[in-house]
């Protein structure tokens, strides 16, 4: 049988290596990163059901014209 403590100790180990406290850089670097990925996922899908990413953008300016400032 494996040993239990294993990972717990790992896990432990990777919270003791990560800084507790991200500078504003880092946080914005991966925002940044997750926006460009979060952007090719969106165009990847519109490439692939240009119909379902048709009706999405009809019902997003549906929802513009509709929605009072």
């Amino acid at each position: 049988m494996p040993d239990l403590e294993g990972p717990a100790e790992d896990a432990a180990e990777g919270a003791a290596r990560t800084p507790a406290v991200e500078t504003d850089a880092e946080r914005r670097r991966r925002r940044a990163q997750f926006l460009r990925e979060l952007n090719e996922a969106k165009a990847l899908r519109e490439r692939v059901q240009p119909r379902r990413a048709r009706a999405a953008r009809m019902r997003q300016a549906m929802r513009m014209r509709t929605f009072r400032w």
